[in-house]
């Protein structure tokens, strides 16, 4: 009897460190997308700019991202800023941004529904967005696999 209770001592032990760290990792990659669209929100796009993967700072140079950013929003779209909301979490394996990249191990893909009123008048932009921990840090990817 002694033994049944420590197995399933141990057994609950382990399933609630695995759940506590998946949830920690999912909550985690939440705040970074978070932190990225209220920096977009306040027109910080440096600091968003810092929260992509390397593969994303890759294909935007910083100044050319700070340059072109607000430039199709707010002078295309005519409009000052924007609301956000997050939709759907779910963790993926071996998913990878763009064909022939090397795939992430791990990834949220979560998606992201912005709401603008501009000239054209009200609309919503839904992305789905990637965020991967990277060197320790999570990061931010967009979807250009084909």
């Amino acid at each position: 009897m002694l033994f049944f209770v420590i197995i399933l001592t141990f057994l609950a032990l382990t399933v609630f460190l695995f759940s506590l760290f998946f949830s920690s990792s999912k909550r985690q990659a939440k705040e970074v997308v978070e932190q990225f669209y209220t920096y977009e929100q306040q027109g910080l796009y440096s600091e968003s700019w810092e929260l992509f993967h390397p593969y994303m700072q890759e294909k935007f140079s910083k100044g050319h991202y700070l340059e072109d950013r607000p430039h199709v929003f707010m002078n295309h779209f005519g409009v000052s800023t924007f609301s956000y909301s997050i939709g759907d979490i779910k963790k993926v394996e071996n998913w990878m941004m763009e064909d022939g990249q090397e795939p992430m191990d791990i990834a949220y893909k979560i998606s992201v529904y912005q709401g603008f009123l501009g000239k054209y008048g009200k609309f919503t932009i839904s992305q789905n967005v990637f965020v991967t921990e990277y060197e320790d840090n999570w990061r931010i990817l967009w979807d250009y696999s084909s």
